[in-house]
């Protein structure tokens, strides 16, 4: 049917129905032939041998038209054609189409040149047959003539057994009344029963001719002409679409957005309705107005046909489409996709129908997200039933402190954030949302939120941007004002970070000083053996006689000394620890992370803090016996105690240096940063969420650059742990050292005294039962003076006076020797094994990136007695050679030569 209607449309337009001086019969026949012989051609085909060259079809189009006629333009028009011929993606035959205008174009030419078809078939069949259909598409038209006997094709069936297409007849007024009255067929049911059960159909009803025979589609009657059945179909559209809207409208799945898209499609429908109800009284004037005796009983002169009705609905049909694609694509979708998806029809669509049509939906539809909106902002209330905004409570969330009402109670959902809102404007919505309710229920300040309510809350509506854009800076403005204000006021924020700085980052020196020296002696016990009352009476005592008493109360009591789990072996040192209790809603900034840092870099700190006192101690000690005890038994420990005074003396340097670096140079340049942070906030507004990421950074620069975090894959924190073990070490063989100096001295002295009460008893002061023997070791007062005059000491340094030279003998000399032995190989192995470790840390040191760091290593080698080495460098050594150690029984000469080499 499609492709007859198609021909017949073509020959139309090429020949004429019926000529002025030709009868009915004979433009009956001209019509017939010229059907044939487009048949004949079309079923032919071109020829074979012709290649499908589009280009070169244009080509002789173009020539044939610049040799035949004088007016360039016509060729010019052409290309202008040819170019829109190939800018056409639906057509996929453009060579064919070319070749057939330019074989009717020949056709034309002979038909005008008066060429006689018969007389040319006589000599040429071929010939014979191309004038025949020249003549055919003629512009006067075929005329009346024989067929020519060259044109049968025996292999097609006669003319009268072939589907011919009518001709078209010309249009027939009212007044003629010389139609046979056979000619016209009444058809069943008319157009005019169409029309009155039309306004049922597009209401989605089915009635007497026009069925619905399911949801999706509409029964048309079989007897309808085909022109009919064409409208007919173009009306079905809006009617099935209707039906489906309707359904969608009556359901009631998905959440307030989604049924304010059913409630604004629902009004469209309504809309639809009037215009139905308006088409359904211009059809009943019209069916009023039926004249029997006029053809189809004058309906066209009504004013109302089935054609007429297609151009009335049209732009409703386009509005029910739209409808039904946004309906199709809104599944799955609620909340924000939803109301994107509109959006983007009303922002990025070009048809400014489907604009107006979106634009007049999107008001509606955002009514319900406006509301949510508003009460987030204003209240902190999240009114949403369906989790349709894009703030969403955590369903996981467990509330255990400010901490995590802040961070986890509610959550960003950026995939339901709709297109009207950018993401900077949905992430200050979050904010203020988050501090009201953080407000009201973290700081327990709810009268002011419902205050802040009543003054400043108001109707918000799709389009007014601007009234939306101020409402929401004047609120974030003043939400996070307000929070600030009861963090640093009601809450002493400023305060409490500062006693973090002083108590748990040892800022304040002389408390922690006292609190070591009267902690010392329960320290060094057995951790098993350490009370919490003994260690809070401690902490009281060091308050109390500090400045610390100075700090408020408030302060103060949450301050408390604890002891960390116990391990085997563990003394006081290694379990003490200080703790400062953070209560909500302080502690969303000083989170249960913060706190682990604190007590992290209060741990290294005290310990740290514990060698440095534990050095000045012994040091102390060593300075103080070098005028009295130790100058009477210099002759055997000298040289001894000069190696023991470097060793603490290069210890002392490096914890000195060490303790700082970190207190000022990382410590308190890192306040710094805090402080001019939240003076100086780099988004404008100082917020919470700003105040959590300074204290943040704040702590990740303290143990970044105090050596207590992996830096560039080198871990500082287990090389200085190491290197306080030794300095402790090293501490403890001093001490040795000192108790051997002072039992030598007892000694001495016993021995004095004895030899005086003999002398004044008159009796020999030394005798043979003494076993008193001469060595190196002891030399004779006068063997002392001369190694005085040879080393240039002064035996007048001492205020104690010489003592005899005292040997003893059998097993207590060879114990005292080995003991000697044993702490002289000890302080070497260790000093030894200090530097070498000290000279890895410094090497690691001169490769980081951060300056300070670097700067560390300089100020702790400023005298270049230190070899800095790469870890990886030493790693490639044999392990015997990485450290040189002296073993026992090694002699005092090689002892000082490894000393100062």
């Amino acid at each position: 049917m499609t492709s007859t209607r198609e021909e017949r449309s073509l020959l139309e337009r090429l020949v004429p129905s019926q000529l002025s001086d030709e009868s009915e019969a004979q433009a009956d026949q001209r019509w017939d032939e010229a059907n044939e012989l487009a048949r004949d051609l079309i079923d032919a085909g071109p020829d074979p041998s012709l290649a499908e060259d589009v280009n070169h079809a244009a080509d002789r189009i173009k020539r044939r038209l610049l040799r035949d006629t004088s007016d360039p333009e016509r060729a010019a028009r052409f290309g202008g054609l040819y170019s829109r011929l190939l800018a056409q993606p639906v057509l996929g035959q453009k060579w064919g189409i070319l070749w057939f205008l330019e074989r009717v174009a020949e056709y034309v030419e002979v038909g005008e040149g008066g060429g006689a078809v018969g007389g040319k078939g006589e000599e040429h069949g071929e010939e014979d047959e191309e004038g025949v259909f020249d003549e055919a598409f003629a512009r006067n038209g075929l005329p009346r003539m024989q067929r020519a006997n060259g044109l049968e094709n025996p292999k097609q069936a006669p003319l009268k057994d072939r589907p011919i297409s009518g001709r078209p007849r010309a249009q027939q007024t009212p007044e003629v009344e010389t139609v046979p009255e056979q000619t016209f067929e009444k058809k069943e049911p008319s157009e005019a029963a169409l029309l009155r059960d039309l306004p049922f159909t597009l209401q989605g009803l089915s009635s007497t001719n026009l069925s619905f025979s399911d949801t999706s589609s509409l029964k048309l009657p079989t007897t309808l002409p085909v022109p009919l059945i064409a409208l007919l179909h173009t009306l079905a559209e809006p009617s099935l679409l209707y039906r489906s809207l309707s359904d969608f409208v009556e359901s009631s799945d998905g959440g307030l957005v989604g049924q304010s898209l059913r409630s604004a499609i629902g009004q469209e429908l309504r809309s639809y309705l009037g215009l139905v109800a308006t088409l359904e009284g211009q059809i009943r004037r019209a069916l009023a107005q039926l004249d029997d005796g006029l053809p189809q009983g004058g309906l066209g002169k009504a004013g109302v046909t089935l054609k007429r009705c297609v151009v009335w609905t049209r732009e409703a049909t386009l509005g029910l489409r739209l409808m039904s694609i946004i309906v199709e694509s809104a599944k799955g979708k609620k909340g924000g996709e939803l109301i994107s998806l509109i959006h983007n029809l009303a922002t990025s669509h070009g048809d400014m129908f489907v604009y107006t049509f979106a634009e007049r939906l999107i008001g509606n539809i955002t009514r319900p997200f406006y509301n949510m909106l508003r009460a987030w902002i204003y209240d902190g209330e999240l009114e949403d039933p369906h989790t349709e905004f894009f703030v969403s409570e955590n369903a996981d969330f467990e509330d255990s402190g400010a901490t995590s009402v802040w961070d986890n109670k509610y959550l960003l959902k950026e995939e339901m954030i709709p297109s009207i809102v950018t993401p900077d404007f949905a992430q200050r919505v979050y904010l203020i949302g988050k501090s009201l309710n953080f407000i009201r229920y973290g700081c327990h300040d709810g009268a002011w939120v419902e205050s802040y309510s009543k003054d400043t809350s108001r109707e918000l509506k799709y389009g007014d941007t601007a009234n939306l854009s101020q409402s929401i800076d004047e609120a974030y403005k003043t939400v996070m004002a307000q929070l600030i204000w009861l963090m640093e006021t009601k809450f002493a924020l400023a305060e409490h970070l500062s006693a973090l700085k002083k108590y748990l980052l040892l800022g304040q020196g002389d408390f922690i000083a006292l609190l070591m020296e009267s902690l010392a002696t329960n320290l060094d016990r057995p951790a098993n053996s350490q009370y919490r009352h003994t260690l809070t009476a401690q902490l009281e005592h060091a308050i109390r006689n500090s400045n610390a008493q100075f700090d408020s109360a408030d302060v103060l009591r949450r301050l408390d000394a604890r002891m960390l789990e116990l391990s085997h072996g563990e003394i006081g040192w290694d379990v003490f620890t200080l703790e400062y209790r953070i209560d909500s809603p302080l502690d969303v900034i000083v989170t249960p992370w913060a706190s682990k840092q604190y007590l992290k870099i209060f741990n290294f700190l005290w310990r740290v803090k514990r060698v440095e006192f534990a050095l000045s101690t012994t040091w102390r000690r060593v300075q103080t016996g070098a005028r009295g005890v130790l100058s009477a038994v210099g002759d055997k420990v000298g040289v001894d105690w000069k190696t023991a005074r470097l060793g603490l003396a290069r210890m002392v340097h490096f914890v000195n240096q060490l303790q700082y670096y970190i207190l000022f140079e990382v410590i308190e340049a890192s306040w710094s940063g805090l402080q001019k942070t939240i003076k100086n906030p780099a988004s404008g507004t100082l917020t919470l969420d700003t105040l959590i990421g300074a204290h943040t950074a704040y702590l990740r620069s303290i143990t970044r650059k105090g050596l207590l975090g992996g830096a560039g894959g080198v871990d500082f924190t287990a090389q200085l742990h190491e290197l306080l073990k030794l300095m402790l070490a090293y501490k403890d063989v001093v001490d040795g050292l000192y108790s051997f100096s002072v039992a030598e001295f007892t000694k001495r002295q016993e021995m004095a005294a004895k030899i005086e009460n003999r002398t004044r008893a008159g009796r020999w002061g030394l005798t043979d039962a003494d076993d008193f023997t001469s060595s190196p070791s002891f030399p004779s007062t006068t063997g002392r003076g001369t190694r005085a005059a040879k080393t240039g000491e002064s035996l007048t340094d001492s205020p104690i006076p010489a003592l005899l030279p005292y040997n003893s003998a059998g097993n207590g000399a060879e114990s005292e020797k080995t003991i000697l032995e044993g702490l002289r190989s000890r302080l070497v192995s260790l000093e030894v094994d200090f530097k070498a470790r000290v000279n890895v840390l410094l090497g690691d040191l001169a490769y980081q990136p951060d300056v300070d760091m670097r700067f560390l290593g300089v100020v702790m080698n400023f005298n270049g007695v230190y070899s800095p080495v790469r870890k990886r460098r030493q790693q490639q050594q044999h392990r015997g050679e990485k450290d040189k150690t002296v073993v026992p029984g090694t002699s005092s000469k090689a002892v000082a030569v490894e000393a100062k080499g």
